[in-house]
């Protein structure tokens, strides 16, 4: 090998093993935090945020900001907003930043105002002298750096636990635990200026040649969780088909102050394939610690959702959160819901605030609507296998209820979106429900109470049995045949609008009184009238074969303390 590339390697080699010194900390008063001028805020949490700024630069022409997002994994996107400067990179790093902080112990105050003269009196022999502090020796971060091993991880200053002072006969150096009090003698520094770490974001800017101005116009753009939105409705009606409706909007922030915003709340919630994937511009010690309720399997997940069992507002409570308390998710309501967008501007909502404004007031047209619902049972030859919820199920037909709704003609321009709703007549609370999703020019029945001056009566008996009607895999099958009636009385003093639906297990066959009769797909959850799929795991395998899920159907108006008789037939077959 020749001399000279010898010579050549064993330099890079002693350039390389040498440690890297740390960069000196930063003043406090170098960073600036970007403002947030827009947001785009989710159901679900997330949020959609918009900074943007004219911020002060370095001594480098770059962007250094005491703030770092967490966004979700390929929405972040930082740019320049002044055509003449190109922002180069961006970079996210923990950073040495020199803080300044009230001084609150005596070994602050002594390491604050090095110069002073003072009167110190030492514990050890109970003697006062003058002195003048000469100042508390420390490690900086770049001695340690240097004899700290390879790829080490880099250190605060480390103060010493001794103090140099200046007497009359010299400097000495004397243990800070042995000084009981300190008199300053003339003025002193009440702070203490200290190092810490910061996760900071650094914007490089290309300033093409020119001289770096004092401040740089820049922006960032990402989809972060920690901001949400409840929906709310005040429903105000006058009992003659006409409401007034009142959307108010619960906003919760946990993520970052917002001053003077404009803020777009969102129905429905977009796909967002990564959400639940942090982009690695977030430093992994800095992903925000939000509260439980952010949380899809949280245990108020499912507390307000679409879904037909969701139809009473309840959760159960949690364990005391962590975090702070962000109230109920009206989670996965968003999923089924076409996008809308109402915007309100001038919001100012500090991190950790909730705010409670009005969106939208609107009229609509309502009709009373009164529905009597009675699902479905198993046979009686499977009862031996009932459940407690299948022996609730069974209670609940004993005993129809007439439940009184109100429905809703979407005519106005904005959708409804899922969300709870108080009802009032004038200034008398009659109710609160969950209103679910409900496009423009659609409708939507929002239960008000039972209808207890409608009574029910229901009586199903079986009427034939034929042995061998059907032959499968080598089994004889014979047919049940059943027949049902409803009996139901108005006992108000005005007509009620009825709608009648009995599910039965089986094959529907008629119905009187100008009934329809259908068969639906079991495992629809819109045709589950009291989980009727529940009931079909207590059937045997072949049951499927022969018979389904029927349905009956009646649409009719009952005047005062007249009364209607409903008739239906059906059957199934059974081995």
């Amino acid at each position: 090998m020749k001399t000279g590339r010898l010579i050549l390697i064993i330099s890079l080699i002693a350039v390389a093993i040498q440690p890297v010194l740390a960069e000196p900390a930063a003043p406090l008063s170098a960073l600036a935090q970007m403002p947030v001028r827009e947001i785009t805020v989710f159901k679900d949490g997330n949020a959609f945020v918009l900074h943007q700024g004219s911020m002060p630069t370095n001594s480098s022409g770059d962007v250094v900001l005491d703030y770092l997002p967490t966004p979700v994994l390929g929405t972040f996107w930082p740019y320049s907003a002044d055509k003449s400067v190109s922002l180069n990179s961006v970079v996210a790093s923990s950073r040495r930043v020199m803080v300044p902080r009230t001084a609150l112990t005596l070994p602050e105050l002594l390491r604050a105002n090095p110069g002073a003269d003072v009167q110190l009196v030492d514990s050890y022999n109970n003697t006062s002298y003058a002195a003048t502090i000469v100042g508390v020796p420390e490690q900086s971060s770049e001695e340690q750096q240097t004899v700290s091993p390879p790829a080490s991880d880099e250190k605060l200053p480390q103060p010493g636990s001794v103090i140099m002072i200046k007497t009359s006969t010299g400097v000495s150096v004397m243990p800070i635990d042995r000084i009981q009090t300190v008199t300053f003698k003339g003025n002193y520094s009440p702070t203490l200026a200290a190092e810490e770490f910061r996760n900071l974001l650094t914007l490089k800017m290309d300033w093409h040649g020119h001289s770096p101005a004092k401040t740089a116009d820049v922006g960032m753009m990402y989809l972060q969780k920690g901001i949400r939105w409840i929906p709310s409705y005040k429903i105000v009606i006058d009992g003659a088909g006409n409401a007034t409706v009142k959307l108010q909007a619960t906003l919760i922030n946990e993520m970052t102050d917002l001053q003077d915003v404009t803020a777009n709340l969102v129905i429905g919630v977009p796909s967002f394939t990564f959400a639940g994937q942090t982009d690695p511009i977030a430093l992994q010690q800095t992903l925000a610690n939000l509260s439980p309720y952010f949380n899809k399997d949280s245990d108020f997940s499912n507390g307000l959702s679409n879904a037909a069992m969701s139809q009473v507002v309840a959760y159960r409570e949690a364990a005391a959160p962590t975090g702070p308390d962000l109230g109920p998710v009206v989670s996965d309501a968003g999923k089924n819901e076409d996008l809308f967008v109402f915007t309100i501007k001038h919001i100012t909502l500090k991190k950790g605030q909730r705010m409670v404004l009005p969106v939208a007031e609107y009229p609509l047209k309502y009709k009373d609507v009164y529905t009597l619902d009675i699902p479905a049972v198993v046979p009686n030859e499977v009862r031996q296998s009932y459940s407690s919820s299948q022996t609730e199920i069974d209670r609940l037909i004993a005993a129809p209820k007439v439940e009184h709704k109100l429905r809703f003609i979407n005519n106005c321009e904005y959708p409804l979106t899922t969300a709870p709703a108080l009802v009032l007549q004038g200034d008398r609370v009659l109710s609160q429900g969950l209103m679910s999703y409900t496009a423009v020019n659609s409708t939507v029945d929002l239960d008000l109470t039972t209808a207890v001056d409608v009574q029910v009566k229901r009586k199903d008996h079986e009427t034939a049995r034929t042995a061998n009607v059907s032959t499968w895999e080598g089994y004889q099958y014979g047919q049940v045949d059943m027949a049902g009636a409803l009996h139901l009385t108005n006992y108000s003093a005005h007509p009620v609008d009825l709608e009648v639906t009995r599910q039965v297990l089986g094959n529907a066959v008629s119905a009187d009184s100008g009934g329809s009769t259908d068969m639906l797909d079991m495992f629809d959850s819109q045709n589950n009238i009291g989980n009727a799929a529940a009931a079909w795991s207590y059937l045997p395998g072949w049951w499927s074969h022969f018979n389904g899920l029927g349905q009956f159907k009646w649409t009719l108006t009952l005047q005062p303390s007249k009364s209607a008789d409903l008739g239906y037939k059906w059957n199934y077959l059974w081995r």
